[in-house]
């Protein structure tokens, strides 16, 4: 028998409301202590795995189109740096976000 596929969208900037069911549930789990969480199904991850993990390896950001103006000698000199000058205008952008985020 094929599987039904359900599709559910949610608006994130209005979640539905909790129940009281949830709300005790969500109570009852904060409240636990973390002796108490079974883990037994979870592999135990190795000093290995951390030393090769990549943060935000799977991250990929939405990309939105926009109209900006820039100074003539500044897109000049990116442009002549060679193909991808708008992923080093994202990228000089986003070092200044972090940066200023710090």
């Amino acid at each position: 028998m094929p599987k039904k596929l359900v599709k559910m969208t949610m608006d994130l900037e209005k979640p539905p409301k909790l129940t009281t069911r949830r709300k005790a549930e969500l109570t009852a789990l904060a409240n636990k202590p973390d002796s108490a969480i079974d883990t037994s199904d979870i592999p135990p991850l190795s000093e290995d795995f951390w030393k090769n993990a990549v943060r935000g390896k799977f991250y990929k950001p939405t990309k939105t189109s926009t109209t900006v103006r820039i100074d003539s000698d500044v897109l000049a000199w990116l442009r002549a740096q060679g193909k991808g000058y708008q992923s080093r205008i994202n990228a000089i952008l986003r070092r200044k976000m972090l940066d200023s985020l710090k």
